[in-house]
């Protein structure tokens, strides 16, 4: 048995970030990922796993002798600007219970199913008057820019009392923060200002009751730190994932003609396609980070030692084939419901019933109002998001 901080064997291989894509099909996990659980390096010498099968990654993420604190030694940064993103009064997912639960809990009641449902209507409107203001400009148009953006932005501020006329500073430190190949020291000046964004806001809200930055200032119970960095979890995942999902979802449509077909021909299977889209593309490309915190042998049998770092490859459990027959294959009539794309366990997006009605309105809306929506460029010109913690696409160029 290893001891607690035994750095790896001098054979390690380095867990490095961004992992190249196949040059075949961008929508696939990196070829790296495609082996069992696998002991690394981390770039300043810490051990860590790369976890792929699906039971192992659900035991990760679930299993408590897993921490997801990041204060906790041994945490799992695979880049040095990635320890800048943590703050000293962190965001719920980045602690343990008690502490998660307590905040967490403040902020639940917002994001049920049930409330958001009744958000409905005002999303349709949104994306009503997004994809107008497009077409009124004109193809080509930008989708990451004037349509996938500009919807979970709004909701997303209009949920937290954000101004949303700031939607072009959030936007950019949301950029750089994400960014896995900025330095320490830019990730760091980024999230200070981000972080002073929000603490003044809070400031200005409190004693408000509209919005959740109003209610969360006004507690007696939480440091204002406290509430700028849950706020400010809130704004960023709120928008920067819903908005990638939206334009890699269409993209990929686009590619799979049939599957946009029967999209088309049976708007009723949009709940099930949105599932599948999310199993398919599962944008959290770096993987989910954990700390062993007891020894635990995995499901696979690999035994992590207390004190190793743990990705959990969401996106590559959700390919494995014992779980999702044909799973390199885009069906959408598949029933995908036990995919891990929102994480898993205690910790699992809380903003999910949100980002799922945002997709299947937009997704909805456009492959209806828009038939003879194409690329306007060659596929090979697309750019994609390959060094953000969050795939995606720079822009989407299309027309009508």
């Amino acid at each position: 048995m290893t001891s607690l901080h035994e750095p790896p064997h001098e054979t390690a291989e380095l867990f490095t970030f961004p992992q190249p894509r196949a040059t075949g099909c961008p929508f696939d996990p990196p070829p790296a990922q495609r082996r069992p659980a696998t002991r690394m390096a981390l770039w300043d010498g810490a051990p860590c796993w790369m976890v792929t099968d699906y039971q192992d990654v659900r035991t990760v993420l679930s299993d408590r002798r897993f921490s997801a604190d990041a204060r906790i030694e041994g945490f799992p940064f695979f880049a040095p600007g990635r320890r800048a993103f943590i703050r000293d009064e962190p965001a719920f997912i980045r602690l343990d219970d008690p502490e998660h639960q307590r905040l967490r809990r403040m902020m639940t009641g917002d994001f049920l199913v049930k409330r958001v449902d009744q958000l409905r209507p005002r999303i349709q409107r949104i994306v009503d008057d997004a994809l107008d203001a497009m077409i009124a400009k004109g193809a080509p148009a930008d989708l990451v820019a004037d349509f996938a953006f500009p919807i979970p932005s709004l909701v997303i501020c209009e949920l937290l009392g954000v101004p949303y006329e700031d939607h072009e500073f959030f936007q950019r430190q949301s950029r750089l923060v994400l960014d896995a190949t900025a330095g320490a020291e830019q990730v760091k000046a980024a999230m200070d200002d981000f972080n002073a964004y929000m603490t003044e806001l809070a400031a200005s809200k409190k004693g408000e009751e509209d919005g959740i930055v109003a209610r969360l200032a006004s507690r007696e119970d939480l440091t204002p730190g406290e509430v700028a960095s849950n706020a400010l979890l809130l704004l960023l995942a709120g928008h920067e994932t819903t908005a990638n999902m939206t334009s890699l979802s269409t993209l990929v449509l686009l590619r799979h003609p049939e599957q946009l077909a029967k999209l088309r021909a049976e708007p009723e299977l949009v709940k099930g396609a949105v599932e599948e889209l999310l199993r398919y593309l599962t944008i959290v490309h770096t993987g989910l980070p954990r700390v062993a915190v007891e020894d635990v042998e995995l499901p696979g049998g690999a035994v992590v030692r207390a004190g190793e770092g743990v990705f959990a490859m969401i996106a590559a459990a959700n390919r494995d084939e014992e779980m999702f027959g044909a799973g390199e294959e885009l069906d959408i009539t598949r029933d995908a419901r036990r995919h891990l794309a929102f994480g898993f366990g205690v910790h699992q997006c809380l903003g999910q019933p949100l980002a799922r009605v945002e997709l299947q309105i937009a997704l909805a809306t456009l492959v209806r109002r828009l038939p003879g929506l194409r690329l306007a460029v060659p596929f090979e010109q697309v750019r994609f998001r390959t060094e953000s913690l969050i795939y995606g696409l720079h822009e989407l160029p299309l027309a009508w």
